[in-house]
């Protein structure tokens, strides 16, 4: 064939006519060899974190935790002036001396299928996801499980991070803790009130009484601030929280009583 009509070889690595159609950048072994360094560092740092976590939830079985992320939290952000004393007001309660209806009522309020589920609610998140498709807020799908992890080791708000760290925090604290231990970790570090947090702490505070000795619609009330207790007060309640509170002393009564917490 003359030479006029002869095609030029295309040089290895170069497509033709300046295209990149079909073409694969090589990767140069180093390149591999690094990035499996750089995951299997992740993943050891990974497994660390899992296994120190793991180690700390289930010494938390037994050792009552002195504080919380979110008290710790209160404390660094409150606002005083620089004479005034910072305050927050928190009393461990043991499991024992928390009367059943505290415990009742906070279950009717936050998460009636506490005592059955893994650690979430899978009804209540369909039920979130259907409000949200039809136009509404994603809310209100949180277990007593997830609030308990939040509260004991995360930081409020609702940003994907702390959805993510959630999930393995609350699969752990299911996996390593009664049912009886989870209400008891939530019923004393929980927060009923600015500066307040525990049950023990808010029933001297708003009704200067031991928790031992609450009365039934005393109970509803502290419950039915859980939703966002900065806003909702159980010194002051608006006309919604009272709503909220005959509400809860309904659900009370139609979860059985009492003995509706034998299921735990």
């Amino acid at each position: 064939m003359p030479a006029l009509f002869q095609r030029k070889p295309v040089q290895a690595g170069h497509p033709p006519n300046g295209s990149n159609t079909g073409f694969i950048s090589p990767v140069h072994p180093w390149g591999r060899r690094a990035l499996r360094r750089l995951l299997k560092a992740f993943a050891a740092v990974a497994a660390v974190l899992l296994l120190l976590m793991a180690t700390t939830i289930l010494v938390l079985r037994w050792v009552d935790p002195p504080t919380s992320a979110f008290m710790i939290r209160h404390w660094l952000l409150a606002e005083s002036p620089a004479s005034a004393e910072k305050r927050l007001y928190h009393e461990w309660v043991v499991a024992h001396q928390i009367p059943a209806e505290v415990k009742l009522a906070v279950i009717a309020a936050e998460d009636q299928r506490f005592p059955t589920h893994a650690g979430f609610d899978l009804v209540e998140m369909q039920n979130a996801l259907e409000r949200w498709r039809n136009g509404g807020s994603l809310r209100g799908a949180s277990t007593l499980s997830q609030q308990t992890a939040k509260n004991l080791f995360l930081w409020p708000g609702s940003d994907w991070l702390r959805k993510a760290l959630e999930a393995p925090l609350t699969l752990m604290i299911e996996w390593l803790w009664p049912k009886q231990r989870i209400l008891e970790v939530y019923l004393n570090i929980a927060q009923f009130g600015p500066d307040t947090y525990g049950v023990g702490a808010a029933s001297w505070r708003f009704f200067d009484r031991p928790v031992s000795i609450l009365s039934v619609p005393e109970a509803a009330l502290l419950a039915a601030v859980l939703p966002n207790p900065n806003v909702y007060r159980v010194d002051s309640p608006s006309p919604h929280v009272r709503r909220k509170a005959a509400w809860i002393e309904r659900q009370m009564h139609n979860l059985g009583g009492p003995v509706y917490l034998d299921q735990l």
